[in-house]
């Protein structure tokens, strides 16, 4: 249980918070501490009452407006973060994507009204201590991670190669060196897994493109599992089919004979598909199938995603024991670890040719 919640929760929020009979400011952030480390609120229940202290009086749910003034104070106090303060419109972009991160994955019922239940049973408040006690914002691996931001923000601004801040069909259609089947990128054009936040019609926003990547490249988290799940179920009748899966299969049969690469007919991937998966019914395979197995992940790789399913066929013995050495690790902090040290190393190298030290070049510059 915490002892006392993290000084950047409380500062500056101006909202009433009830102490029994009496409502102090929570500006009064001296009181409010000795009240909670003298034990009084110790009993209480911390989720409830950060969730009471966070949410508009109106409202019986978080909006991801009532998360901007904690990623405010986040960011004008912890020294992890110290270097972004000369330059504020990376402190918004960092702030957004961490609450789109929470979001992600705690708002499970994707409605962008996070209830008290919902923050109960996520880890936010272990992550908000962590970053409250740890120095290094990068080893906050859960939402708050710096590095991880830079990652995502950096491959949307790879795809939206004219800068208006959103991306279409033909950009999405090239992340991950062309990995996706144009058949799962209309899936996810059509709006089948998840509403698109963009205003723009036929455009996916920077939004849209954080829930996308996360389920892209850890596709072991149960939010990822219901966003693809969405994408193969066709008929949206609950239930993945033969032939609902066949469908998806037929694009990457077709580019596995334009490669040269020898073909794995359908059938054989059929067979493999029910034996990683073990589902209760051999006929058709539940989202509840999907969750209990550890495989699931690969089968939508086989069905959609072509340089994964090479790579899962070839499996690097290395990557393996990689694995099994940090498994706390999610798919998604081996991903971003990789891809921040590439990025890192292009930006330097970048530096370098151009005899430039600055920590952001024209590449990477945000349409500010």
């Amino acid at each position: 249980m915490l002892l006392f919640l993290p000084l950047y929760l409380f500062c500056a929020v101006e909202l009433p918070v009830k102490e029994g009979d009496m409502v102090v400011s929570v500006l009064h952030w001296d009181a409010f501490v000795d009240y909670w480390v003298n034990g009084n609120m110790l009993t209480k229940d911390v989720a409830t009452q950060i969730f009471t202290i966070l949410k508009q009086p109106d409202l019986k749910y978080l909006t991801q407006d009532d998360f901007k003034p904690v990623l405010q104070e986040l960011l004008a106090t912890h020294p992890g973060l110290e270097f972004l303060q000369s330059t504020p419109e990376f402190q918004d972009r960092y702030a957004e994507t961490v609450i789109y991160r929470i979001f992600y994955y705690m708002n499970r019922a994707g409605n962008a009204r996070l209830t008290l239940r919902e923050l109960k049973r996520g880890n936010l408040i272990a992550a908000m201590q962590h970053a409250d006690e740890e120095e290094d914002i990068n080893k906050v691996l859960r939402y708050f991670s710096y590095e991880h931001f830079y990652v995502i923000y950096c491959k949307f601004w790879e795809l939206d190669t004219d800068h208006d801040f959103l991306i279409h069909k033909e950009n999405l259609i090239k992340y991950g060196n062309h990995a996706l089947t144009y058949r799962i990128v209309d899936r996810i054009f059509s709006q089948v897994p998840r509403r698109f936040t963009s205003k723009v019609e036929g455009k996916m926003g920077y939004e849209d493109f954080v829930y996308f990547i996360l389920s892209e490249e850890d596709k072991s988290a149960e939010p990822s599992l219901e966003y693809w799940f969405k994408c193969i179920d066709l008929d949206g009748n609950g239930v993945l089919t033969r032939n609902e899966m066949q469908f998806f299969y037929e694009e990457q049969l077709h580019r596995m004979e334009c490669m040269a690469q020898e073909p794995v007919l359908f059938e054989d991937i059929l067979c493999q598909i029910v034996d990683m998966i073990g589902p209760e019914n051999e006929n058709y395979i539940t989202l509840r199938d999907l969750k209990g197995s550890r495989l699931s992940g690969s089968v939508f790789n086989v069905l959609f995603n072509l340089n994964k399913f090479m790579a899962f066929e070839t499996r690097d013995p290395f990557m393996i024991r990689q694995e099994r050495e940090n498994p706390n690790l999610t798919e998604w902090d081996r991903f971003a670890h990789r891809e921040y040290i590439r990025l890192s190393m292009e930006e330097d190298a970048e530096d370098a040719s151009n005899g430039s030290g600055d920590v952001w070049d024209e590449s990477l510059e945000a349409p500010f």
